[in-house]
């Protein structure tokens, strides 16, 4: 296909000292029921700084340099039709380039030589329809047949998008968002069955045609997936997504338009829809997410419940408040009291919630019951009992009637943390786990997409002996450098740096060496995938996005939504199932 010249990366950042501050930055506690209210027209002058400040709880963490402050201000007009934010995250102002995009960093010290790399990858990989840059392919691999890996795929371009906007290039993104708003519109139809209407594409494909000179798009609903599954996530990433550019920019135009806010009541329709569920998670088919491929995460998995949650947050804050916008705020609030409440209750497990549901008794019936799922004891895996330490915590993979996935998911758990799904309590649990279970999660190249790997006849069971799903291979334990991004947003939220950088020298060690592999197989995480694609732009992206923002806290903001007051677990921190 026809594209531009690409952007020239070598272009110069705002300057810094060679004291650079590192600071996590905690958000004021907000209240959701105060967004039903109709907010007045404000003008907010912001203060975007780095240091203490004595309006946010702002932890500095020292990273062997002397912390210096350095404020930036900017005014922004909230409209009065809408709920914007509290911007106590504070996001680095469009415009301003990231020091990876310099041969120097803006800390005053060497970048690291896979940056320019990896930029020049990234920008390679951008896809245009009709002069404009609209996405990223999945992976520059010639090696191999193409199948699907040359389309923009949309959760695979959230960390290119946080990376563009890193590094001041907000239209990339912008034009990514509109598009596939586009494409929610189209009907969409497997043999004589029609999806949703609010369904986001998988993926989408532009077609050139040199006899008319013109390019269209080909949008993928999961008709041509494998399995022919609907992707669940799609619509939350997009949501998550859109906060992020409005976050970035400060331009809430946007995510005004008519078309967005269209956008986002129907794919909030799809998910806040009355059933006959009796939970208010979100039932799910095998492979409707990251995990694409049969591989027991059918129910009410983790990652989807997470990314539920996110979206919902962002959703509420993206809404305006006229007659619709009120109507689906409403609905949101209520279930997210409901949401937080069943998954911090019912999947956190922790050493003494295991010791709990060890001694449970079964066949329970009455609303005093303790077991209230009726799960068998014996139905606890042997493995959990060495893998759960002293100190430390997760949200497991799933929870349904007599049933419990124990085991851990990355996506779920660090979003999480980011999220505020999961307590000040249980996010630090969850980074211990993390600190105490190193060479299980991250091994030699972080991170694990969930542990431990299914196999022998549990393996010929769930995934139906699927060749590339073999044990520690793929999703089935593989190890995904794209989740690097993930767990380093979680480290700075949670005031973890030391861990963040450890996992980033990691990576760092062989990515480019090895060609920027889409996994890496073997339990240590130790060989290319046997069915990898090599220069996968979302590994490329996910470095990019955690050098950005191990460099720069502030660009945490994008992606992390402060705890809501009124969502606090009357809980202690080992939530007991005896409620």
């Amino acid at each position: 296909m026809s594209r531009p010249n690409h952007v020239d990366v070598n272009q110069s950042g705002h300057t810094k000292s060679e004291d650079s501050l590192f600071t996590l930055v905690e958000n004021e506690e907000c209240d959701f029921s105060k967004l039903l209210e109709k907010p007045p027209r404000l003008l907010l002058n912001i203060e975007r700084q780095r240091s203490l400040d004595e309006r946010s709880l702002v932890n500095e963490l020292s990273i062997g340099m002397s912390p210096r402050l350095c404020a930036r201000t900017t005014d922004l007009h909230i409209s009065s039709s809408r709920v914007f934010e509290p911007l106590d995250m504070i996001s680095s102002p469009v415009g301003r380039r990231s020091g990876f995009n310099t041969p120097r960093s803006q800390t005053g010290f060497e970048a690291h030589p896979m940056v320019a790399e990896a930029w020049e990858a990234l920008r390679s990989s951008l896809v245009y329809f009709r002069g404009q840059p609209v996405g990223t392919i999945a992976a520059l691999d010639n090696s191999e047949e193409k199948l699907n890996y040359d389309q923009v795929f949309l959760r695979d371009f959230v960390p290119s998008g946080l990376a563009f906007l890193m590094n001041g290039e907000p239209e990339i993104v912008k034009n990514f968002i509109l598009k596939t708003l586009r494409l929610q519109s189209w009907e969409k139809k497997i043999d004589r069955f029609h999806l949703g209407e609010g369904v986001m594409p998988a993926s989408f494909k532009v077609l050139h045609d040199p006899v008319r000179n013109n390019e269209t798009l080909m949008a993928d609903f999961g008709e041509s997936a494998i399995g022919r599954v609907a992707p669940v996530d799609s619509g939350f990433w997009w949501i998550i997504l859109l906060r992020a550019y409005t976050k970035s920019t400060g331009d809430i135009s946007l995510a005004e338009m008519p078309e967005c806010q269209k956008g986002m009541r129907l794919i909030l329709s799809l998910c806040l829809s009355e059933g006959f569920d009796t939970f208010p998670t979100l039932l799910c088919a095998d492979g409707c997410c990251m995990i694409d491929r049969r591989m027991g995460v059918y129910g009410y998995p983790i990652e989807i419940q997470a990314l539920f949650f996110m979206a919902l947050r962002c959703a509420l804050l993206l809404l305006k408040h006229d007659d619709e916008g009120k109507e689906f705020i409403e609905r949101i609030v209520k279930r997210l009291h409901a949401l937080s409440y069943h998954i911090r209750s019912y999947f956190w497990l922790d050493l003494k919630n295991l010791n709990d549901i060890y001694r449970f008794k079964t066949e329970e019936y009455s609303h005093t019951a303790v077991n209230k799922f009726n799960v068998m004891p014996d139905s606890l895996p042997e493995w959990i009992f060495d893998f759960m330490p002293v100190r430390g915590g997760y949200f497991i993979g799933n929870v349904s009637p007599a049933r419990m996935d124990f085991r851990w998911f990355c996506l779920g758990n660090c979003i999480a943390i980011l999220s505020s799904l999961a307590t000040p309590e249980q996010s630090t649990a969850i980074m211990d786990l993390i600190e105490s279970r190193w060479e299980e999660l991250v091994g030699e190249m972080p991170l694990k997409v969930c542990y431990p790997a299914i196999e022998n006849h549990e393996w010929r069971i769930i995934t139906g002996c699927d060749p590339k799903n073999t044990r520690w291979s793929y999703h089935n334990g593989g190890s995904w450098p794209v989740l690097l991004w993930l767990l380093v947003a979680a480290c700075v939220k949670t005031g973890r740096p030391q861990i963040a950088r450890r996992a980033i020298e990691i990576a760092e060690s062989r990515l480019l060496k090895d060609n920027w592999p889409e996994y890496y197989d073997g339990k240590l995480g130790r060989y290319i995938g046997k069915q990898s694609r090599k220069c996968q732009t979302w590994s490329i992206a996910g470095y990019l996005v955690a050098k950005m923002m191990l460099e720069d806290p502030s660009h945490l903001g994008m992606v992390a939504l402060e705890e809501d007051r009124q969502m606090k677990p009357l809980l202690r921190r080992s939530n007991s199932w005896t409620l």
